[in-house]
């Protein structure tokens, strides 16, 4: 208690209101954020649910589009080390986005072991109607948020997945 007290006295000195308040989140206040991010995820997700599975795809062949779209030429394991997932859960993924035409698998100039990954002509089409799908609600959100809590909400996010544990 001791210890908390000094550092709110130093916390204002320096004059650090919002991370006086900060301190006083409650579990339960982290958790409705938790959840809020759960629900946000699921809301987002499930706006291309129809276009998904007209192909047969899920939430694992959205992710590595969305991935490979962002990141033109990326390679098998980069992919694998920003999804976080094992060569074989993968694998099932690319073979069906493969057969689909989705996507293209070429032979790195540099090192001919390594395979890089883009879209396709049909996975750029694929791509862009998931995302105009997902878009309205993002663009909404943000349109009706202050620019000020849109950008603090982005570096929020951006800690929460570069954040440590």
């Amino acid at each position: 208690m001791l210890q908390k007290s000094i550092f709110l006295i130093r916390i204002s000195q320096y004059n650090l209101p919002i991370m006086k308040e900060l301190l006083y989140l409650k579990d339960e206040q982290i958790k409705d954020f938790i959840q809020l991010l759960f629900y946000a995820y699921r809301e987002t997700v499930s706006d291309p649910k129809e276009i998904l599975s007209k192909k047969f795809f899920g939430p694992a062949h959205l992710r590595a589009i969305n991935l490979i779209e962002r990141n033109p030429g990326i390679s098998l394991s980069e992919l694998m080390f920003k999804l976080k997932v094992t060569k074989q859960s993968l694998n099932r993924v690319l073979r069906d986005l493969i057969k689909n035409k989705m996507i293209k698998q070429i032979k790195d100039d540099n090192d001919t072991r390594k395979k890089n990954l883009f879209l396709d002509k049909e996975g750029k089409i694929f791509f862009d109607k998931v995302y105009q799908s997902q878009k309205k609600r993002i663009f909404n959100a943000l349109k009706k948020s202050e620019p000020d809590s849109v950008i603090k909400f982005k570096n929020v996010l951006t800690e929460i997945i570069n954040g440590k544990r």
